[in-house]
């Protein structure tokens, strides 16, 4: 029987979220989408409770060394931390695949 995590947001990563939903809701004038999006992202990252270990590690540093994790979903990158000893996983940020995220997230 594996383990269950507690699955925590960073104060970034939930500003990710919502600026998300504001963008898609408000720029792209797609309230419908928007709440979808909102939806699909935060239950995938709700089935980190159970093998989070299951995606890569992101392949620069200093990331690489701290043990992050990426989470592929829809258009968008989630990137998390994971502690075996706390049985916790940490969002630490939520961004639009399409960008250039390691120089977002220096």
């Amino acid at each position: 029987m594996s383990n269950k995590y507690t699955v925590i947001y960073s104060s970034e990563a939930r500003n990710d979220l919502r600026a998300i939903y504001s963008y898609i809701r408000n720029v792209l004038k797609e309230p419908k989408t928007a709440k979808e999006q909102s939806v699909r992202i935060r239950d995938q990252i709700k089935t980190l409770d159970t093998f989070p270990e299951r995606n890569i590690h992101v392949d620069w540093e200093p990331w690489l060394s701290m043990g992050m994790r990426k989470m592929p979903v829809d258009n968008y990158v989630v990137f998390y931390l994971m502690d075996n000893e706390s049985l916790t996983v940490d969002i630490v940020r939520i961004v639009y695949g399409g960008r250039n995220i390691s120089e977002i997230l220096k």
